[in-house]
């Protein structure tokens, strides 16, 4: 590597002086104009995770899923499509800090020799964007990083994310017993449409499903999608809207899953008729969430624990029916947001173990799982919704002097840090029926999010409400 090159197209990307980043969740995650100088940095660190895996492609996406328009956001997913190893987070966030580009080249290499990387190994990354505007010169920035540090890499343009981290895997696995698909978007919409077409087994979904895309990358896929499913088969009859992308000023305003999710109402363009079966993505396609409303019995919303309450039911008794429940084990994986009556409900009622972690979704693959299983049932989104009662929950947005003192534990159900406040925290939840309470730091903003439930509405808004409060008094 040309060290006088490195430092001239590192010049031309700089970050913003003062400026504190750090690798979360959603990797670094901002108002776009901060942002250049972190793509480039991102693009050196993939790169060296990809040498450090003898070669294995990296993905990098580029997105800001849920938030407005005006932010964006630079992740990095590792070979088999799932999140960075969380000990390469503290790498990403040491490297997009140096404060010079002197510094910067001097801690990448010092970073290469610490992990044994050898700078000269081939490396590979692939990467993507959402449909924001500022994506464009973020994947410039990246691709100038892999370019000066001689990385092979791959610009599949505008994609959803889970596009991009099933063709991350796809790439790793191309030519091998374990292939997972055809390494292209058309091997996308192929593995997704044969699937679905398969699971239905000559079942056809029946009625129209609208879905609200959120004016994101999702509503152009989805319709990609389409194409490859035969509608004279499966009956898959489904209307697209909010699927503006030609104004990114749309994108997540007042549509989309999270709006859903927060409002719990649907959005306004939206006007369904009574019963309709209406879903929404959100910004990015890695978030779902059903719905119907009525005159009558208003607003319901059937979110990701009834999403996985309805696919480990309709599994479990497709094992118990093919004999093999004393050869496969099922599980159900949930996040700490879980409400609690779909615990009791999956624990209880269908006898499945749950373990808490997080992960990547695909908004579009888990809305056809969805279409099948209700097919199969011959069940309309009431029906579903039988199955149990959820917990009165709240969740609250807690405003901080700085989100990072605040680390958790026990799959983010727990705090560790600040000393003291998880048992202030615990003393609360005693006080209140059948109710548990947790704090974590925001992933995309200085601030932090905090979730309870309770036996009664009042309970648990006055819960969330306390919570709250020895949130602020430790953050403050």
């Amino acid at each position: 590597m040309d060290d006088a090159k490195f430092l001239e197209v590192s010049a031309k990307h700089p970050i913003v002086e003062g400026h504190v980043y750090k690798y979360g969740t959603a990797g670094f995650r901002m108002k776009a104009d901060l942002l250049p100088g972190v793509s480039f940095r991102v693009g050196l660190i993939a790169g060296l995770r990809s040498r450090k895996l003898n070669g294995q492609a990296i993905g990098v996406m580029v997105t800001a899923s849920h938030n407005p328009a005006p932010d964006n956001g630079v992740k990095i997913v590792d070979p088999m499509g799932e999140m960075l190893e969380q000990d390469w987070e503290a790498h990403a966030t040491l490297l997009v800090n140096a404060p010079t580009h002197e510094e910067l080249l001097e801690t990448y290499k010092k970073l290469a020799s610490q992990l044994k990387i050898d700078l000269n190994s081939p490396g590979r990354v692939v990467y993507g964007r959402d449909t924001r505007p500022s994506g464009h010169s973020l994947v410039t920035a990246l691709a100038d990083a892999l370019e000066v540090t001689g990385i092979e890499y791959t610009d599949y343009k505008i994609l959803t994310t889970p596009q991009l981290h099933y063709l991350t895997r796809c790439v790793n696995t191309e030519g091998t017993p374990k292939a997972y698909g055809e390494v292209s978007e058309a091997g996308y919409y192929k593995k997704l449409s044969e699937a679905f077409v398969r699971a239905l087994r000559g079942r056809k979904v029946q009625g129209q499903l609208i879905v609200d895309c959120a004016n994101g990358v999702g509503g152009p896929k989805l319709a990609e999608l389409l194409k490859f499913i035969p509608k004279d088969v499966t009956g898959f009859n489904v209307k697209i809207v909010n699927d503006d992308v030609l104004r990114p000023e749309v994108l997540n305003l007042d549509c989309g899953a999270d709006f859903v999710k927060t409002k719990q109402r649907a959005p306004p363009t939206l006007k369904p008729a009574p019963e309709a079966r209406c879903c929404s993505l959100d910004g990015d396609a890695d978030r779902l969430i059903y719905y119907w409303a009525d005159p009558d019995s208003g607003f319901f919303m059937l979110d990701g624990d009834r999403i996985s309450s309805l696919n480990a039911s309709f599994i479990s008794d497709l094992v118990r029916s093919a004999g093999l429940q004393e050869d496969l084990r099922i599980g159900v994986v949930q996040t700490a947001y879980a409400n609690g009556a779909s615990t009791t409900y999956i624990e209880k009622n269908l006898q499945l173990p749950v373990v808490f972690t997080q992960t990547v979704g695909d908004a579009i693959s888990d809305m056809l799982m969805v279409e099948v299983i209700l097919a199969h049932k011959a069940w309309s989104l009431q029906d579903w919704a039988t199955t149990y009662t959820d917990l009165p929950n709240r969740l609250v947005r807690v405003e901080v002097a700085n989100k990072d003192i605040f680390e958790t534990t026990d799959a983010e159900r727990r705090l560790s840090h600040p000393p003291g406040a998880q048992d202030e925290i615990d003393q609360c939840v005693r006080k209140y029926t059948t109710a548990r309470s947790f704090a974590r730091a925001s992933g995309t903003e200085n601030a932090c999010r905090v979730y309870a439930e309770a036996a009664t509405r009042h309970e648990a808004d006055e819960l969330a409400t306390k919570v709250a409060s020895i949130i602020k008094q430790y953050g403050s």
